[in-house]
């Protein structure tokens, strides 16, 4: 279950003014593992701006079709440090264990995707890692 980030800030919150007031409270239950798979993408100098708007279509739609994505967000840069390297989107798909994102890799959803993306694409960046609290 995603959280919103007003109920992240408020357990934040809640957390820091107890403290404040020297009220000792149980640790919270342990969160719920999640394997975040970050990809960014550079596009190719001249790639339209109606196949850059069906790739952004295109992976949004997996997180419909493909149950073993949790969490899916995305954005594009607009960081003004000037470090991006000519990555222009970011996306941030979150699973409950490796098996489901090792199944999501091969998912032919998934590979039709990448059918979309390959004309366009010039460069990708892929991370992932465990989340830790």
């Amino acid at each position: 279950m995603k959280m919103k980030r007003r109920e992240i800030l408020a357990g934040a919150m809640g957390a820091a003014v107890a403290g404040a007031a020297g009220t000792v409270r149980a640790a919270d239950p342990a969160p719920a593992k999640r394997l975040r798979h970050v990809v960014l993408f550079k596009f190719k100098d001249g790639a339209a701006e109606a196949d850059i708007r069906a790739v952004e279509n295109a992976f949004r739609g997996l997180a419909v079709k493909i149950d073993l994505i949790r969490e899916f967000e995305w954005g594009t840069n607009n960081s003004p440090e000037g470090l991006s390297q000519g990555f222009t989107h970011c996306f941030f798909v979150t699973f409950a264990t490796a098996e489901a994102r090792d199944a999501y890799l091969p998912h032919p959803d998934h590979k039709a995707f990448v059918d979309v993306l390959k004309p366009v694409l010039d460069k990708v960046l892929v991370v992932d890692y465990w989340a830790k609290p």
